[in-house]
């Protein structure tokens, strides 16, 4: 189990970086993500998650407060939108749009019902 859950920490945590560059992937989900793996598989990884300069104050204020700057929503659902219209222009394939739009909406609405 351990090995499962560091995999898929490291693969949460590389999802997450990519979002650093890509605006369809939110960064700070998958980090956090990442960070409860490596918390339950791995404590060197957890203290070099919690630890770096980018990752760890992101993670510590989350398990303070478990809520979401309004800024940082605004943003988020902003560049998810953008995302969304980018994807309607290009694709054409209803059924690629349509989990698209789903997943989308999904992670706004998730996003927007955190507390600020």
């Amino acid at each position: 189990m351990k090995i499962f859950l560091a995999t898929m920490g490291f693969l949460s945590l590389a999802i997450g970086i990519i979002g650093i560059f890509l605006p369809l992937l939110p960064t700070a989900p998958f980090v956090i993500l990442a960070a409860w793996c490596f918390a339950k598989s791995s404590d060197r990884f957890h203290q070099w998650l919690l630890n770096h300069s980018l990752t760890g104050p992101m993670i510590l204020r989350w398990r303070q407060s478990r809520a979401v700057p309004p800024r940082a929503k605004l943003l988020a659902v902003g560049m998810m939108s953008v995302s969304l219209v980018m994807m309607w222009a290009l694709i054409h394939n209803p059924f690629v749009l349509a989990g698209i739009t789903f997943f989308l909406m999904a992670s706004a609405i998730f996003i927007l019902s955190l507390p600020s």
